[in-house]
């Protein structure tokens, strides 16, 4: 009999991002990490907007957003010339925007979360081997005590670019490295420049770039995490270092303020270095995201240039997607196949991001619409449409510009609810843990048959759904809360009092739309049929 349900190595924001996952989900995990304590380290800074999103469901979010600092969009200078600005501008329905928050702060917010939810990392404690079998598997944890073996259900590997779980598993990992060694710095400085700005400073010569400085502003006043290439003094070169942090000589302020002094966009000092490392990129992703009970998410999976930082955003959607599945397997209520759906549809997604991270790396951002680069870089664009676990149904033709099978849900605004005196927002209205059933009805007569199939889907997928009536501004029923019309649970009542749901989803009246707990949707039609939403979801329900 298995000890935990899962097995998480792993305690950074991709482990503790499946952790809590799994907790809120009532899920029993263990979270160990082989580090006695967490590193005090701005290494990711960048949160997007998708991350954000992700974080509310999971009860994040407010305590994030106190602890980080919006980010307003980069100055780009060339040879000491201000040659662009961007501005990290995305469209009103949007709800969040791009943050910047040192690695560490996402740690210790992630880690109370999962203490709020019953966890506690296990620190000092290293997955030393595994096994597994049909029924679990069995693990070699080496701890202050020594060495012990436990019994698990799965096994999660957030255990970073040199993931004991992913060389168990026996996975490739194809890829290369970049020549460039660079420097990273956490410091102060005493220049002028725009707050919220992030600064790209390069030097060029016949047209190639020699020299480079990054800045990301960080929470606190005239504080940066700065990037630039190494000196020769300091290269990592013998070293062994493929991708991350060299355990040679750190760069001293002195080595930062040369930089500094040559691409800075005005004269200015540094000061109060927190801390400092030489770093090397690689980029690889691995042949498969997991085999059997046994998976790999964020950087065991994949790993590529910070550009648009991307990694470790990427990684905490692995764990996301990953952790609502392993959740229904322990309850045994996943379908056969739908473990094997999380390869299927995070595998692309993070061939797309190395891919593109090391263009961007070597050649800059392509000259795409700045809209779509912004949403691309956002990571609202990540979609699963050839996934064996979505689908439509009847006359989805109808709902034109509505979100397409395994695309993200988009949030809207406006909607009305019984009891409320103010709009709420639709994602106020998902719970998150499990998958939730929109209905639309434009007038009071669709609303009994659409509660019929309802029914029917709620008994189907096991008591893992929930149900919401969207019910068009001028529509009447005698109540706003749908009490009486299916078994169970009232099904509460949105009104699209502005339109907004009508417009967003392309909606039309008797249609559905399944979201599914990561945010993506999972089936959509443009008339409920009880027959074909059974059938959808018998490939997520057993």
């Amino acid at each position: 009999m298995a000890e935990s349900a899962v097995l998480v190595a792993g305690a950074g924001p991709v482990g503790l991002t499946a952790a809590v996952e799994l907790r809120r989900r009532g899920v029993d995990c263990r979270v160990i990490d082989r580090l006695a304590a967490p590193v005090p380290y701005a290494k990711a800074v960048g949160i997007q907007p998708r991350t954000l999103e992700l974080w509310e469901s999971a009860g994040v979010l407010a305590r994030a957003l106190d602890a980080a600092r919006p980010m307003y969009g980069q100055l780009v200078f060339v040879d000491g010339e201000h040659v662009a600005t961007i501005e990290l501008t995305l469209p009103p329905e949007v709800p969040y925007g791009f943050m910047a928050l040192p690695q560490y702060e996402t740690e210790r917010l992630l880690e109370q979360r999962y203490g709020e939810l019953g966890g506690r990392v296990e620190r000092g404690v290293e997955l030393v081997s595994f096994s597994q079998d049909a029924d679990g598997v069995t693990a070699v944890l080496r701890g202050p005590g020594g060495e012990s073996q436990v019994r698990l259900g799965y096994l999660v590997g957030a255990d970073g670019a040199h993931s004991t779980v992913r060389k168990g598993l026996g996975l490739a990992f194809a890829g290369g490295a970049f020549p460039e060694q660079y420097m990273l710095g956490d410091v102060e400085v005493d220049w002028n420049q725009p707050a919220g700005y992030g600064i790209r400073s390069s030097h060029r010569t016949d047209g190639n770039t020699d020299d480079l400085l990054v800045a990301i502003p960080l929470p606190g006043r005239r504080r940066y995490r700065m990037s630039m290439l190494v000196p020769d003094e300091l290269s990592a070169a013998g070293d062994g270092v493929e991708h991350g942090f060299s355990t040679g000589p750190a760069p001293e302020l002195h080595h930062i303020q040369a930089v500094l002094d040559r691409l800075a966009p005005e004269p200015t000092r540094a000061s109060h270095l927190r801390w400092a490392s030489v770093f090397r990129i690689s980029h690889r992703i691995v042949d498969s995201y997991g085999s059997g009970r046994v998976f790999v998410a964020g950087d065991a999976a994949h790993i590529h240039p910070p550009t648009g930082a991307q990694g470790m955003n990427t990684g905490i959607q692995d764990a996301a997607a990953l952790a609502w599945r392993l959740a229904l397997a322990v309850q045994d209520d996943a379908a056969d196949g739908l473990l094997g759906s999380y390869d299927a549809e995070r595998r692309p997604v993070g061939e797309e991001v190395v891919g593109r991270t090391v263009r961007h790396a070597r050649a800059g951002f392509e000259d795409d619409d700045t809209a779509t680069v912004l949403l691309r870089e956002a990571q609202l664009l990540v979609a699963y449409p050839d996934s064996p676990v979505v689908g439509e149904g009847g006359g989805a033709e109808v709902l034109k510009g509505g979100p397409a099978p395994g695309e993200r849900a988009p949030d809207c605004r406006g909607l009305r609810r019984a009891g409320v005196a103010f709009p709420v927002r639709l994602y106020e209205a998902l719970d998150g843990r499990g998958h939730t059933l929109l209905l639309y009805a434009d007038h009071a007569e669709q609303v009994a048959g659409l509660a019929t199939a309802a029914q029917s889907a709620r008994e189907r997928a096991r008591g893992h759904l929930d149900v919401r009536i969207v019910l068009a501004g001028g529509a009447v029923i005698a109540d706003d809360t749908a009490d009486g019309l299916l078994a169970g649970p009232p099904v509460p009542v949105l009104r699209d009092a502005g339109g907004e749901f009508a417009t967003t989803y392309g909606a039309a009246g008797g249609c559905c739309y399944l979201v599914r707990p990561d945010g993506h949707i999972g089936f959509r039609a443009g008339r409920v049929d009880a027959d074909e939403l059974g059938a959808h979801l018998a490939l997520v329900f057993t």
